[in-house]
């Protein structure tokens, strides 16, 4: 039994080393599987897409990359623009002893009238704020810069960008984002651990080597409990989030047996795990607890922003990855809140719910900074708050510690560390931190003594240093037996009632966590070549026909249908072919 655990950990660690050999865990033939089409095939994507600067270069990685390539290799009047919107952003997360040099800097390359680069769409009244604040050297100086500038390059120059070879390119990258996703996109590894519908398990996707977290959700489970709609909504937040502090949606496909959500993998094990199992006594030191609840804290105000409540805000809940940085997880228990209204419902964990959630009356987030609350406690304390570690006591004893005692502080605590839980920990959420600004509430959370010492520019670029690295090869999990099975699920069976339900799951892939991962795992710098002297290549020659695939020397052998990707469209039939299909899986 202990040799089935080596062997399963051992295969799923050389895949998240990348294996032996040079293509870093991606299948053989993994460029035949990432063939751009013919854009004859792509040019009715163009009327679907949201043809914004905004949206295109903005929110599209692959869509910045080859913006920036345009600019660079065909207009070079428009690349210091570019130049200098990067140098804005590596100012706004510069450390605060190296701003003021910095900002002078950027105002006499680029602010200045005379400046060799001047960038030249500035309003005076700008170039004169800008002097004026010079010497405050605050991250907001070039705010106003920056936006101009954006401005300016929404227009001529993002307009020649569509009718150029680079935007035809971003439509054949989409065009490959939006293909089928089935079980045999990936490979399978390990179970790390049990969901609420089903495994999780490691998997790999073939073309690119990149490793994620599978959950499965099994369908008569799911059937039997009445749990999908929970599993659509929790799928549905997933697929809006894009946040380095909660796990992102990468794919969502179904088997003949589950729905698969396919996320952001996290080596590193859960806060729980290292709270009670990875120093001599339980808890962290306050400077360590500080950060995970900074970096916690930006993952609540991204989701509040959005209008979510998470609602399930505890150490088992925030994993940690490669690197140390740490993750929301579990959106199960998540609401999206219309702006104004309110929610009701007695879910979350024992001891992390607030006493407004324990006695079911309206909320909006100030259940998150409870739980939060809770969080930071029991990081420091190594102890939940109301509940002692395996303390074998009934739900009702709990719920009235929460509503009616007040928590007990230990010389662990600072007096800041302290002052921000007491605040956290209130009764009543008028008078709780945190629940003054509605889903803005985090700013005001921000502000607080405890977290003085945080950039919280730098900490959300993601260039602090976590104060934990995780063993690269440790298996942060238990052991593959000591992880239970679920059971069979009988009397349950699927029929055609259930097809509009997977149908609105198995929406493929997710197109940011897509395109991060065709950049990260260098397919899109491999792939993305042109023809010579920056020409068209074949393949985005709108009137030239692609080769035939070839058939082979021998007459008698089956004869093979041409691939989709290389039938051509004729030009004027284009955008009336297929457009309500792919308006459907786009907007989905």
């Amino acid at each position: 039994m202990e040799l089935e655990n080596i062997v399963a950990n051992t295969v799923y660690l050389k895949a998240r080393e990348g294996g032996t050999d040079s293509n870093k865990g991606k299948s053989k033939k993994w460029k035949k599987i990432l063939q751009f089409p013919h854009i004859s095939q792509c040019v009715d994507f163009k009327p679907l897409i949201d043809m914004k600067y905004s949206y295109v270069i903005d929110q599209q990685p692959i869509g910045r990359l080859l913006f920036l390539q345009f600019c660079e290799e065909e207009r070079q009047e428009f690349h210091r623009y570019n130049v200098f919107l990067d140098s804005i952003e590596k100012y706004e997360i510069e450390s605060d002893e190296n701003r003021l040099e910095l900002a002078k800097i950027l105002y006499d390359r680029y602010i200045r009238r005379d400046a060799v680069n001047a960038v030249d769409v500035l309003s005076e009244d700008m170039i004169v704020r800008c002097r004026h604040q010079l010497d405050s050297a605050h991250r907001e100086l070039f705010t106003d810069c920056s936006t101009a500038v954006k401005t300016f390059l929404a227009g001529r120059p993002f307009s020649l960008f569509e009718s150029s070879m680079y935007f035809h390119r971003f439509l054949q990258w989409k065009w490959l984002e939006r293909q089928t996703v089935t079980y045999k996109t990936f490979r399978m590894y390990r179970v790390l651990g049990k969901g609420g519908f089903g495994e999780v398990c490691a998997c790999q996707v073939r073309a690119t080597g990149k490793m994620y977290a599978c959950k499965k959700l099994e369908k008569k489970r799911i059937k039997k409990r009445k749990g999908e709609a929970m599993v659509l909504i929790e799928k549905q937040i997933l697929q809006k989030i894009n946040s380095k502090f909660v796990v992102s949606l990468a794919y969502a496909y179904e088997t003949k047996d589950a729905l698969c959500l396919v996320l952001t993998i996290m080596n590193g094990g859960d806060l729980k795990f290292h709270i009670y199992n990875m120093g001599s006594e339980p808890g962290f030191e306050i400077s360590r607890a500080r950060f995970y609840a900074a970096e916690v804290l930006c993952g609540l105000e991204h989701l509040h922003v959005q209008g979510i409540v998470y609602r399930d805000c505890k150490p088992e809940n925030i994993l940690l990855d490669d690197a140390g940085h740490v993750r929301i997880s579990d959106l199960g228990l998540a609401m999206e809140i219309p702006e104004g209204e309110s929610v009701r419902g007695r879910v979350g964990t024992v001891g992390y719910m607030a006493p407004e959630v324990i006695d079911n009356e309206k909320y909006t987030y100030s259940t998150d900074w409870f739980s939060f609350g809770c969080l930071v406690f029991e990081m420091i304390e190594g102890q939940a708050p109301f509940r002692a570690r395996k303390e074998k006591v009934k739900r009702e004893v709990v719920d009235r510690r929460v509503k009616e005692e007040q928590e007990k502080y230990s010389h662990k605590f600072t007096e800041e560390a302290k002052l921000l839980c007491k605040q956290l920990l209130k009764k009543s959420p008028k008078s709780r931190l945190g629940c003054h600004y509605g889903r803005y509430g985090a700013r005001e959370v921000k502000q607080h003594d405890f977290f003085k010492t945080i950039n919280w520019k730098r900490l959300e670029a993601g260039v602090e240093d976590p104060p934990f690295l995780p063993d690269p090869h440790a298996v942060y999990a238990k052991d593959v037996l000591d992880i239970e099975q679920f059971s069979t699920v009988k009397g349950v069976n699927l029929d055609a009632t259930d097809d509009t339900f997977y149908t609105k799951f198995n929406t493929g892939s997710v197109s940011i966590p897509w395109q991060n991962e065709m950049i990260e795992t260098g397919c899109y710098k491999e792939l993305n070549v042109f023809g010579p002297n920056k020409t068209r290549s074949p393949d985005l020659i709108l009137d030239l026909k692609p080769e035939p695939e070839k058939t082979g020397c021998f007459p008698f052998s089956r004869r093979k249908t041409q691939s989709a990707r290389s039938k051509p469209v004729p030009i004027k039939d284009q955008c009336f072919l297929n457009k309500n299909k792919i308006a459907d899986e786009i907007s989905s």
